[in-house]
């Protein structure tokens, strides 16, 4: 006997989703067809987590350049239930030669237009994002470096070869009694295709922060499949949303991921915010 079919909606968790099962009701065994596939937003995922890699600090790199463009970012943030984030503009010389000195004033005067605008619920630190170039070794020797939490140091280095120091750097940073992060290794051109490389790194104690955006495919198919080879692999430590402007913000809300990804994303987003909570 043939009774059907009934068409059953049912409301994803994700916002603005939905599929309809389709039900056969028959004397065999019931059909159930999905015509939409489940989408899980990565944005979704980020309730209390605590961003560590970003440039919303006004004004002093290639991030945000008005407290007016930062409170724009952190409101933004503070929808995905990113309330608590560590700044972190670049130290990189003849480009953007921060200090401590000029990352602290930046960071006071942000807390203060947030006190001012009301936006007590929003907690932000600062750090930074350290090139490793020919001025790196220097300022780490000079204590002019901003670790990350007490004991670690955000690095970045050029997308298309590796510095010629950058061993002696991560030697330096060990004497230092600081543990280095490589911000988003999935950029880096140079090391695509290179798995042995990045397991070299890894033995030489650097620990990897992927980009959120590097999830999807904004910075490029290579990017993305090199991300996704890393997770897969287990080398990614940490996540940071290297958010910059509004662009990268309304990108990141397009991120989904799949099912198996979800579940390694997620235990990369408790180890963030376990690590570095402020």
């Amino acid at each position: 006997m043939y009774f059907g079919p009934f068409i059953f909606p049912y409301v994803l968790k994700s916002k603005n989703q939905c599929y309809f099962n389709v039900v056969f009701l028959h004397t065999k065994p019931i059909c159930m067809i999905s015509f939409f596939t489940k989408k899980t937003y990565l944005v979704d995922l980020l309730e209390g987590f605590t961003d560590i890699h970003n440039h919303i600090l006004p004004g002093i790199d290639d991030g945000a350049q008005t407290v007016t463009e930062s409170k724009q970012l952190l409101k933004s943030f503070s929808e995905f239930g990113v309330q608590s984030l560590v700044c972190t503009p670049h130290i990189m010389h003849n480009y953007h030669d921060n200090t401590p000195v000029t990352i602290k004033t930046a960071l006071a005067y942000l807390k203060n237009e947030l006190i001012q605008d009301g936006l007590n619920g929003i907690t932000i630190d600062a750090s930074a994002e350290h090139m490793i170039d020919d001025n790196f070794e220097a300022i780490l020797a000079k204590k002019q470096v901003l670790p990350l939490g007490r004991d670690y140091l955000l690095i970045e280095m050029s997308y298309l070869q590796p510095p010629i120091n950058f061993d002696s750097a991560i030697e330096a940073i060990g004497r230092n009694r600081l543990f280095p992060i490589l911000a988003h290794p999935e950029r880096y051109s140079f090391l695509h295709n290179r798995t042995r490389r990045f397991m070299e790194y890894k033995e030489l104690g650097i620990q990897f922060q992927v980009n959120m955006l590097s999830l999807g495919e904004y910075y490029g198919k290579e990017v993305f499949k090199t991300a996704n080879k890393l997770i897969e692999e287990g080398m990614i430590d940490f996540i940071g949303s290297d958010v910059h402007n509004m662009e990268h913000i309304n990108a990141l809300k397009k991120v989904t991921l799949s099912k198996k990804m979800v579940e390694q994303i997620e235990a990369i987003i408790d180890r963030t915010t376990y690590f570095f909570s402020i």
